[in-house]
């Protein structure tokens, strides 16, 4: 699993990955519920302060949002059962780097 930095994503892919995962997971706001377009700026306010980051698995093909938490569980994870360095599960660089020579 790797981070997606958001910023490299383009306006309209980045909202449709914020909006799917707002419809799929469906949150709880506590006791007002939220609008969409406000859960929308929610997510947009906590990828900019690194609360939560963009995830892509190579093997699944998914994407999804975890928080900063989730993801260094996972890697940590991964890095144990793989018997390999954190910086080798992490880059964006690295993925697209493997992905040039693949038709």
């Amino acid at each position: 699993m790797i981070e997606i930095p958001f910023q490299r994503l383009g306006d309209e892919i980045l909202q449709a990955i914020i909006e799917e995962f707002i419809l799929r997971e469906g949150t709880d706001y506590g006791t007002h519920e939220a609008d969409f377009q406000s859960k929308v700026a929610q997510v947009y306010k906590q990828l900019a302060s690194g609360d939560i980051v963009i995830t892509f698995d190579p093997k699944t093909e998914n994407c999804t949002l975890l928080t900063r938490q989730q993801f260094q569980h996972n890697k940590r994870r991964l890095v144990e059962e793989r018997s390999c360095a954190p910086q080798e599960l992490d880059t964006y660089h690295d993925y697209v780097d493997d992905m040039a020579g693949i038709d």
